[in-house]
């Protein structure tokens, strides 16, 4: 009878090196505060956007795009 060894692609977290498992220890919770200023940063486009289209003109120039647009002929 022969054993086989099979090769592992990535190491459990016990066969990491120390200096490794530290490095990942000291990431934990960047993917989250990334997440959190990305949506801050599209709350505050988000807000621009409502400053702009409020305006008179943009509205105006919208509304005569959507009737010309839905206008036959």
């Amino acid at each position: 009878m022969t054993t086989t060894k099979t090769a592992v692609a990535c190491p459990e977290p016990d066969d990491r090196s120390q200096p490794e498992a530290d490095d990942r220890e000291s990431e934990r919770g960047l993917a989250t505060a990334e997440y959190a200023i990305a949506t801050i940063a599209a709350a505050g486009f988000a807000g621009l956007l409502m400053v702009i289209l409020r305006g008179g003109d943009v509205k105006a120039m919208l509304t005569s795009l959507v009737q010309s647009a839905l206008t036959i002929g």
